[in-house]
């Protein structure tokens, strides 16, 4: 029972929903108790767990059990294994067959409908409406195959740029190497900030934490460390001297050997089952609404239609021939095809500008990100941090703060950040000869400090750095020169001017403190940070960046705001930002928000722009709140600290420089970290977007159009306005002109501020522009009865042979005016200027549209006219449909105009 109630909390990590949670957990449970064997290894030698054997035992034995020892693999080995094991993959769903990808469109809820017509119109006997219905669903299921294959083996190629990285040891040496290639037996080395890669049995650790929420979905941070374990009254996932891959390094350091890889992982045994499961993105919800609500609008036309004409003609098998064909042609076929070719381009184009896309489906939401969230180091800043100043609590130089700073930044084994690297690059200490490392107690996000302990002159001190608030809440004490005295709150108020003064000059300052004790002492914890002495500070600058005001002028005219959300101090963040432009008048720490309520944190979000002294559950709080307030939001984050941010933002954007964590927790990785590739990246989307948008905008107004002529003509023509095999013959052929759009340019004015699906907006547009195509199709209709004869298909003393030809003719004129009204107007939605004058098309779209055309015209013609049920038209009639055309550009237009000035573009 224990053990299916874990695989139900690691499952809900996956959002797939309360239907499937406890089948799969009965799965999985179920297989280990059958079994009897760990869900960790691989099944090779029938005796059970063997990593729960191995984490019984002693480091050596665990080293000797797995044919390796702490100098690591042999090369040679190495590509045995990796052979044997294969790569140190999970299950991504595997890249399956042909045929199975094929089978797996035909599910399409648009495909099985057109399978459906297919299947009743051959039953029937209509092979030719069969062969066009078939050729349609061939068109749209192997197009799309063919193109989002092609997709993603391009963008698996621009992924392969952001590879993620692991320290192991072999043959002796130190070295890097892809995840993907570790085998069992390697030696891994890992410290703050790294990614759990495989499974793995400590064989030593120091100060050692992680996060293993991904598995257990508890967000405290758990020790481990290198001792035996036996599995007695635990779970899997408690053992002491386990760490399991999916978790991440908090802090400390430590050194483990490979047990299992891939899917043999306890992560991995899961993501078999749970690969294909996603959380729905507002993108694919956006897509999902728009084919339902066209399936629901063709389901009411085709009803309608079918009555009328079973009524009005008395022939029932015709109107459900008839009716099968309206259905065809209301259904937006092509809809797969075109978002994907879509979505694919824009990977290709923002790979181009330093922009690597993870996941297809975000491109949508990175264009509509209407607020971006971002830590102000390396984005507005340079990310080059200086070490300026070193100094007592007098604001007077000192070597002795700048000797302990040093000594605390060189012996500390977490990840060494920017402020480090800074004073270590600043001078040099021969710190090895003068004194020994004793102990660490290593960075944590809310003590925001760290302490190392040295054996320096005769005595054991423990040096501690870290933010001012927090090292003065561990202090009793302050030093100038070589006196003590008391810090009593006073005096405290005073030294903190000095920090004050230092931080309003836009430097980033640290405390440094010190407290001795006796030799005898060898271990220290958290709670030995106390009475502590100040020394004094250290300040560091790092200068905005000479581009970042442009940039950020150019993000609020895209209609993005900028937020700032930093684990700095407000002052140091309130002058960075004043520099760039920033608004810093409106600010608050994260001691303000730890009083707020829900709904006043929601107010603050709104109008606050700086945010500082934030832990990273504060940061996540502030993404959701935004959120609920309607907004999409991206987080741009590089470290630890920012990952559980960027997994609730609606877009993760990460950079190639970020510890592994934020990488794989991004949607989208910059290969730059800077707002212009941001810019651009943003505005790539937005194109994306606006060119599925055109798609859709074009299929519904042109079918809600053409079903109004339907249903109008179904009542009071004496014959069908179009043959079934016309109507879909006129569906084939419009949709293949549609396959120019990807290609296609988008205004620069649909760029300028943030896109998002509306629903609502679409229906407003394919309500007010679908009559249009309505008014000149009725123009048709009387056209062809009138001028061109056609009424006199119902004289009682008509000839057949006439009867026939009047139909034929009829028909012919409206299949003609149809294609050609409806594949012009292409060009009329395409763009809010006026057409071919102001931003024309791109070539891949004049060419089919005007192939289409061409091709309409010449049917009527051509020696398939008779098997169509086509009669070649009058001469005249092309001077009409001239006419038609000029005149349904210009009013359609007109209305476009008008609707775009009244409702907008989104």
């Amino acid at each position: 029972m224990k053990m299916k109630n874990r695989v139900i909390s690691i499952i809900r990590l996956f959002h797939v929903d309360s239907a499937m949670w406890k089948s799969v957990a009965d799965k999985i449970s179920l297989f280990f108790v059958k079994e009897k064997v760990s869900p960790l290894l691989p099944r090779t030698n029938g005796n059970g767990s063997r990593l729960i054997e191995i984490c019984a035992m002693s480091s050596y034995e665990a080293l000797r059990s797995l044919s390796t020892s702490d100098q690591g693999l042999k090369i040679s080995q190495v590509e045995l294994l990796q052979e044997e094991f294969g790569p140190n993959e999970i299950s991504r769903g595997k890249r399956i067959s042909f045929l199975s990808e094929i089978l797996r469109r035909f599910k399409n809820p648009l495909v099985i409908l057109l399978l459906i017509i297919s299947v009743v119109s051959l039953i029937m006997g209509d092979l030719k409406s069969t062969s066009v219905v078939g050729g349609m669903i061939l068109i749209s299921v192997f197009l799309a195959y063919f193109q989002e294959t092609r997709s993603n083996r391009a963008v698996e190629k621009l992924q392969a740029l952001v590879q993620t990285n692991s320290n192991v040891i072999r043959e002796g040496k130190e070295m890097e190497i892809p995840m993907s290639e570790l085998v069992p037996g390697d030696i891994l080395l890992l410290e703050a900030g790294a990614l759990i890669p495989a499974d793995i049995r400590l064989i030593s650790a120091k100060d050692f934490y992680i996060h293993q929420s991904a598995l257990t979905g508890e967000s405290m941070p758990v020790e481990k460390n290198a001792g035996p374990c036996s599995m007695a009254g635990k779970g899997i996932l408690e053992l002491q001297d386990a760490c399991f891959m999916g978790s991440s390094v908090l802090s400390g350091t430590a050194k483990g050997v490979v047990v299992n890889t891939g899917s043999r992982t306890y992560f991995g045994s899961l993501s078999k089952s749970l690969a294909s499961q996603r959380g729905l993105t507002s993108f694919d919800r956006g897509i999902a609404g728009f084919t339902w609500l066209m399936i629901r609008f063709m389901f009411v036309m085709v009803c309608v239609v079918f009555f009328i004409i079973g009524l009005t003609k008395g022939n029932w098998m015709e109107a459900l021939m008839f009716g099968l064909a309206v259905a065809v042609g209301l259904t937006p076929e092509m809809l797969p095809m075109i978002v994907t070719v879509n979505l694919a381009k824009g990977a290709r184009a923002m790979s181009k500008k330093k922009v690597i896309v993870k996941r297809l489906n975000s491109i949508q939401n990175f264009g509509a990100i209407d607020i971006l969230c971002t830590d102000k180091t390396g984005t507005i800043t340079q990310d080059r941090v200086v070490l300026e100043r070193y100094v007592d609590v007098t604001n007077r130089e000192s070597d002795d703060v700048l000797r302990y700073a040093y000594m605390n930044s060189y012996y500390q084994t977490g990840l060494r950040n920017l402020l480090d690297r800074a004073i270590l690059s600043h001078t040099e200490f021969e710190v090895e000869r003068s004194c020994r490392k004793v102990d660490e107690i290593p960075f944590d996000f809310s003590r925001k400090r760290m302490s190392v302990v040295v054996e320096y002159e005769g005595d054991h001190v423990l040096i501690c750095k870290g933010a001012v608030e927090e090292v003065y809440k561990v202090c009793r004490y302050y030093q100038v020169d070589d006196e003590i005295h008391p810090l009593i709150d006073m005096i405290k108020y005073d030294l903190m001017e000095e920090y004050q003064s230092l931080s309003e000059d836009g430097f980033r300052v640290l405390a440094v403190a010190y407290r001795e004790f006796p030799e005898s002492k060898e271990i220290f914890s958290v709670e030995d940070e106390s009475e502590l002495i100040l020394l004094g500070y250290i300040a560091f600058f790092d200068p905005p960046k000479d581009s970042a005001v442009v940039a950020l002028q150019n993000l609020s005219r895209m209609g993005v705001s900028v937020k700032i959300l930093t684990g700095d101090n407000e002052l140091v963040a309130k002058k960075v930002c004043r520099d760039v432009g920033i608004p810093s008048e409106s600010l608050l720490t994260g001691e303000q928000l730890q009083r707020a309520t829900p709904n006043q944190l929601e107010d603050w979000v709104e109008t606050t722009t700086i945010f500082a002294r934030l832990s990273p559950s504060q940061k996540e709080e502030i993404i959701q709140a935004l959120q609920r307030r309607g907004h999409v939001v991206g987080f741009l984050g590089d470290g630890i600290n920012d990952t559980l941010a960027m997994k609730k933002a609606d877009v993760g954007i990460s950079v190639d420089t970020a510890v592994d964590v934020a990488k794989e927790s991004s949607d989208i990785v910059l290969l730059e970290k800077s707002l212009h590739v941001l810019e651009d990246g943003i505005e790539e989307g937005r194109k994306v977007f606006g060119n599925i948008i055109k798609y859709i905008r074009m299929g519904a107004s042109s079918n809600f159009g053409n079903m109004f002529s339907v249903v109008g003509g179904s009542y009071f023509l004496p014959f069908l306005p179009m043959a079934p095999i016309q109507i879909l013959l006129n569906n084939l052929l419009y949709d293949i002109s549609q396959v120019g759009i990807p290609t296609d340019k988008v205004d620069p004015e649909f760029t300028e501020t943030p896109r998002k699906w509306n629903i609502g907006n679409i229906k407003k547009f394919m309500i007010m522009i679908g009559p249009m195509s309505s008014i000149f199709d009725y123009a048709t209709y009387f056209l062809m009865l009138f001028f061109f004869k056609c009424h006199q298909f119902v004289k009682p003393n008509i000839l057949p042979e006439m009867k026939v030809y009047y139909e034929n003719l009829f028909h012919t004129g409206w299949f003609v005016e149809s294609i050609l009204t409806q594949t012009m107007i292409v060009h009329i939605i395409r763009t809010r200027k006026i057409p071919f004058f102001q931003g024309a098309a791109s070539p891949g779209l004049l060419i089919t549209t005007f192939l289409v055309m061409a091709i309409g015209a010449f049917l009527p013609y051509s020696p398939f006219a008779e098997t169509f049920g086509f009669v070649p038209l009058p001469a005249v009639y092309w001077l009409w449909i001239f006419g038609f055309l000029l005149t349904y550009a210009v009013l359609t237009h007109t209305v476009k105009v008008w609707f775009f000035n009244k409702y907008g573009v989104d």
